[in-house]
């Protein structure tokens, strides 16, 4: 199998280094970049990048920049790096679709770990590839859902929370528990990022959004019913 590619933009030349090394060692081909400008011309130049992994804070063009003019055109995972520790920060960051977020100083294994839990989620096994309810159709192995025969597009978080909801339907979920699932075992961030992701879900899937249930003062239940 062709090993993954992964683009990393920091304007620190040195942090650049270290997370290249230690994803280096993981078996991740990786590409750089030193500023977002650099970023957008690599990343839509080579046209098979699985991940990126980006910093906030760069001159020309920054992360929050970076970030949306690549949601524009691709769903690719996409892990943000910054010095600041801000709620504020995290929630605009997963209003852009960032699907992991951490702070620096961070340990290089922790984030190759990040990187692993996302792509091993994005690349489920066989088993259970497909999943149907209620007019809704979920492949993960080609990352599709079609209701009723349309296909819907949705981000990468957006198809993970579909998915952990169909293959627990009729369960009620906590938020934490969803937040564990979806967002990774160690990541510790504020539940109403929960609620933003599941208002986008159901809004892109019209009428059978009523299919993900509200239990309220806890979180959320899949049912057809």
């Amino acid at each position: 199998m062709k090993p993954l590619k992964i683009l990393v933009v920091d304007d620190e030349s040195r942090m650049r280094k270290l997370v290249k090394d230690f994803l280096t060692k993981s078996g991740y081909v990786v590409v750089e970049a030193g500023d977002g400008s650099e970023a957008l011309d690599i990343f839509f130049s080579h046209k098979d990048i699985g991940l990126v992994i980006l910093d906030i804070m760069m001159p020309t063009l920054n992360g929050w920049q970076v970030c949306r003019e690549i949601r524009e055109y691709s769903e690719v995972p996409i892990i943000m790096l910054t010095a600041k520790s801000d709620e504020r920060d995290e929630l605009q960051g997963f209003e852009l679709g960032v699907d992991e977020y951490i702070s620096k100083p961070f340990s290089p294994k922790i984030l190759v770990a990040r990187v692993e839990a996302i792509l091993r989620r994005s690349g489920r096994s066989e088993e259970n590839a497909s999943l149907s309810a209620c007019g809704i159709e979920l492949n993960k192995d080609a990352h599709q859902v079609t209701i009723d025969g349309e296909a819907v597009d949705l981000s990468y978080k957006e198809f993970e929370l579909l998915a952990y909801f169909m293959e627990n339907e009729g369960t009620a979920l906590s938020r934490e528990k969803i937040l564990n699932h979806v967002w990774n075992y160690d990541y510790f961030g504020d539940v109403r990022t929960i609620d933003t992701h599941v208002k986008k879900l159901r809004s892109k899937m019209g009428e059978k959004g009523n299919t993900i249930k509200t239990i309220w003062g806890m979180g959320y239940k899949f049912s057809g019913k």
